[in-house]
């Protein structure tokens, strides 16, 4: 159910699948309001699997996971990243402000939702980066996708993933 190198345009190339358990792509341990515990559904995973794509330029990867919940658990698990999207709307890690931002809570006709994530840096740059997490049935596609730019390219590479998940 992974994306592969051709989903995400021309000039991209596949990492090795990472073996083992991937952490829950919301984890937030800098963040002072999160408490990793207050978040059961990440203990009620059956398999996750993840996978960086890496673009022949040399700039910042797209990062995919994908992971199968128990019976119920899959939309526990989105209700568990909201609460991680209010506790940890904005916090401060390293002099450097993180911050997210629900671009669209109904993404893709209610597959999921898409959040903006920012780092701002005390230097004046940032870095943004687009997250689209998909659900379908007790699966669950968070794909990361560094700014393109544009929407679009975040809604074409999302749209992918969806796809994928059957």
């Amino acid at each position: 159910m992974l994306l592969v190198a051709g989903d995400l345009g021309s000039g991209w190339h596949e990492d090795d699948m990472r073996t083992g358990l991937p952490p829950w792509p919301w984890e937030q341990d800098d963040c002072p309001n999160y408490q990793s515990g207050d978040y059961p559904a990440k203990s009620h995973r059956r398999a996750a699997e993840q996978r960086y794509y890496r673009p022949s330029d040399g700039s910042s990867p797209v990062h995919h996971v994908v992971e199968t919940y128990e019976p119920g658990w899959a939309e526990r698990s989105v209700d568990d990243v909201r609460r991680v999207l209010l506790r940890c709307a904005s916090y401060l890690v390293f002099g450097s402000r993180v911050s997210f931002e629900v671009v669209d809570p109904q993404y893709l006709g209610g597959a999921g939702m898409l959040i903006r994530g920012r780092i701002a840096r005390a230097d004046a740059s940032h870095t943004v980066t687009y997250v689209a997490m998909l659900r379908r049935g007790e699966t669950v596609s968070t794909v990361s996708v560094p700014d393109p730019g544009s929407q679009a390219a975040v809604d074409s590479i999302a749209a992918r993933a969806v796809a994928r998940l059957g």
